[in-house]
């Protein structure tokens, strides 16, 4: 009885402790939006590129791209709202030096989406623990806009990308944009930030992006080569058909921890990862949703000119529940259809896709991005 007693008055002292211990500002929701914190708040901009207190809004007409605009007004007035990237150009968006946390980044990049590069570094990485065209990493990757209303990501008319995955740091945060196109692209970005202190078992942000096309031997590999230990967190997809009939009774499989070649998850056709059912068919048509958590967001429908194949967009987040692994992941899906007597079509369809996981530091070396033609959407 007296050791029962013990461990609950332990029990007790630790749930007071952790109830003493102060707000970092992270893990923000509404259930603790009323606690204060001494996490600092701070926002990069072209108005702002340092993110400093009082530094906003400074540019004078010789240094703002909208001096035209303003001429009449002059400093203060919206001088310097968006940068010009050059062709070939990489422009560092935004480098903080400190602890802390991204909590939302917004933004309209303007020329093809799969020519503007994104990538994110964590403290003092010479590889970046992003690399994604900045269209698929908002779930744009063919190039269209179509509303996406999620939880960690949004897009919103007419065409502005809205990020609301955590992202923390230790030391060191940098952001890139290259532009790989031959044309110079216009941004208009707002990375906002928090500085605090990081708890211990917070990992680090990760996305990467990969595409084939066609898809060989019916199975497309999300992602391969995962080490380390972290948590799957969700993927988007952009699928090409390029033949008749339903596409999507392919399985997706996620190895991880030394499965062999049956994998621990093994789904039970695309529809259904994707949180749909029945081919999302309603009433003899694609049905487009979008969701907190899951969503075909996109259907493009063959015009009778140019658009000439059905293609897709298509996301899962894994936020109430994240796929963990321990040492490795593999991700992988099948890119079967239907054909004649019942039978299953292995095809040959254009799909690309972006996972999204969390995992301790360091990461494996991503493969190498594929040159400009083979990002083309085509």
């Amino acid at each position: 009885m007296k050791t029962l007693l013990l461990l609950s008055f332990c029990a007790c002292l630790a749930l007071a402790s952790a109830a003493q211990q102060p707000f970092n500002g992270l893990d923000m929701n509404l259930g603790n939006l009323h606690r204060l914190s001494d996490a600092k708040t701070r926002s990069i901009s072209p108005e702002n590129f340092t993110g400093e207190p009082g530094k906003g809004g400074m540019a004078t007409l010789e240094q703002g791209n909208a001096r035209g605009a303003a001429r009449n007004l002059g400093q203060g007035w919206k001088v310097n709202p968006y940068v010009h990237i050059e062709p070939g150009q990489t422009f560092t968006l935004a480098e903080i030096n400190a602890s802390g946390a991204i909590q939302h980044i917004w933004m309209t990049p303007t020329g093809n989406w799969r020519y503007s590069i994104l990538r994110f570094y964590w403290d003092d990485e010479t590889t970046p623990s992003v690399e994604v065209p900045v269209g698929d990493f908002f779930g744009m990757g063919w190039g269209e806009y179509a509303q996406l209303t999620s939880l960690p990501v949004t897009v919103n008319p007419g065409s502005a990308f809205n990020c609301y995955w955590p992202m923390p740091f230790r030391k060191k945060c940098k952001i890139t944009m290259e532009n790989i196109n031959t044309e110079r692209m216009t941004l208009y970005y707002q990375v906002d930030y928090t500085l605090t202190q990081v708890p211990a078992d917070a990992a680090y942000f990760h996305a990467q992006f990969r595409r084939n096309n066609p898809v060989k031997n019916a199975e497309f590999t999300l992602i391969d080569g995962i080490k380390g230990k972290g948590h799957y967190v969700g993927a988007y997809m952009a699928w090409g058909v390029n033949n008749n009939g339903w596409w999507g009774e392919g399985e997706i499989k996620i190895f991880m921890d030394g499965d062999g070649k049956f994998p621990t998850i093994c789904g039970t056709g695309t529809e259904d990862y994707f949180c749909g059912s029945y081919n999302f068919d309603n009433k003899g048509k694609y049905q487009e949703f979008t969701t907190p958590y899951a969503g075909l967001h996109q259907v493009i429908r063959p015009d009778g000119l140019y658009k000439s194949q059905q293609r897709f967009g298509l996301y899962r987040w894994h936020i109430m529940d994240p796929i963990r692994f321990d040492k490795e992941l593999k991700i992988t899906i099948q890119d079967l259809g239907w054909r004649s007597g019942g039978r299953y079509l292995p095809q040959q369809s254009d799909i690309s896709s972006v996972v999204f996981w969390y995992q301790r530091e360091p990461h494996a070396p991503f493969p190498k991005l594929q040159p400009k033609d083979q990002l083309e959407v085509n």
